[in-house]
């Protein structure tokens, strides 16, 4: 069985009178052009003046991140950990139901592994995207701005992470979740966390693209260079448990074809209901009908209920059963987190039609990670999103 490193670096920080609510930042790829202007407007360095250095035909972008964050090192503002050191990251959040919930993970360094390699395994298959953007990003400013998340297969990584670290940043997102960072050196403790993720391989959960750049930065770097810091890249890495995952659906939208065309496409795989109106309640009421739910323009749904027999050997994703329906059907698709959004975007006459869908559940999660297999893209979106700028990971 292939086990990948992951290892203790010393992290580049905010300094300690800098705000993190200020100049930290959602992910790069959530980002309107709006909330990059927000963020700006809330601190002249905010982190997604690095991450989102500027508009795309602007050539010299990517030497304004590398500039920006040069000149934030030289000036205090940013600054980098004596000595190496794990992160422990929590995450306290209400989840729609109501519940408090807290999850807990661990920054390091997590080795970049070639394909197919085994060790740090992908969990969905990815759709084509450019990958130009973020590898140049990684060229310029030689960092790791934002990391890639894994799960880990150890059993007992949380409880090692349940003792409090030295807090070394608290802030607060735009939907109320906190996010607290705690740096870990002690050796012994740091010798036994990079043990336990160590020992089994880690399942990417969200960054695949992130990751396939960290390789082909790493096989440049090395090209030139030899080994280096670029054999790794910037990681959270949480316990493949339950109580460890909030995780919600990404739905399917269908630009070109009307919802009658689309249920006439589905024959007879699923036997459809009338819904009523689309809310959030949503959610709940498809796990508890066992169905998914397509969107009329009038805001309507039709439940769709699969027949199981015509589903045999199809895995219990609804991502899957929507694609072993459509297999003979061309027909465009993309993806849109949030029932309301999904809603807005076919009531509007913007799209055609869309499916909503409902979580994928940890037991095929678990089983994509034992059997190497890969879910449909998309499966998966883990919530609550990790914030940008909490640390860096240099890579000169």
């Amino acid at each position: 069985m292939s086990v990948p490193r992951f290892e203790p670096f010393r992290a580049l920080r905010y300094a300690a009178d800098l705000s993190l609510d200020q100049v930290s930042a959602p992910p790069y790829d959530v980002l309107s052009a709006d909330d990059v202007t927000h963020l700006v407007e809330r601190h002249p360095r905010n982190i997604v003046l690095v991450d989102i250095p500027g508009p795309q035909d602007d050539p010299d972008r990517y030497e304004h991140a590398a500039h920006r964050l040069a000149s934030w090192i030289d000036e205090g503002a940013m600054a980098l950990d004596p000595t190496p050191s794990f992160t422990i990251y929590r995450m306290r959040f209400t989840t729609a139901d109501g519940r408090d919930r807290e999850t807990v993970g661990v920054i390091g360094a997590l080795e970049v592994v070639d394909e197919g390699a085994g060790g740090v395994l992908p969990h969905e298959r990815t759709t084509p995207k450019a990958k130009t953007d973020r590898l140049d990003l990684t060229r310029s400013t030689e960092a790791n701005l934002s990391p890639v998340w894994g799960l880990s297969l150890t059993a007992g990584l949380t409880a090692l992470l349940e003792e409090p670290g030295e807090l070394v940043g608290l802030c607060t997102d735009e939907q109320g979740v906190v996010h607290g960072v705690e740096r870990v050196t002690d050796p012994a403790r740091v010798t036994a966390i990079a043990e336990a993720v160590s020992s089994h391989p880690v399942l990417i959960a969200d960054g695949h693209h992130r990751y396939a750049i960290s390789r082909t930065y790493r096989d440049e770097r090395r090209a030139a260079d030899g080994a280096g810091p670029w054999d790794l890249t910037l990681a959270y890495v949480g316990e493949l448990v339950e109580e460890q995952l909030s995780i919600d659906a990404i739905h399917r939208v269908y630009p070109g074809i009307t919802a009658a065309a689309l249920l006439e496409a589905f024959g007879d795989h699923f036997d459809v209901a009338d819904a009523g109106p689309i809310d959030e309640s949503f959610a709940p009421a498809m796990v508890a009908r066992g169905a998914l739910c397509l969107v009329h323009p009038d805001g309507t749904g039709t439940w769709l209920t699969p027949r199981p027999e015509r589903f045999a050997g199809v895995r219990e994703l609804d991502g899957a059963v929507l694609e072993h329906a459509l297999r003979r059907t061309e027909v465009d698709v993309s993806y849109q987190h949030g029932i309301s959004q999904v809603v807005e975007l076919v009531t509007s006459g913007e799209v055609g039609t869309a499916v909503l869908i409902r979580p994928t559940g940890i037991v095929e999660i678990r089983r994509t990670a034992d059997e190497g297999l890969l879910m449909p893209p998309k499966s998966t979106f883990f919530t609550p999103k990790l914030r940008t700028g909490l640390v860096v990971r240099t890579l000169a």
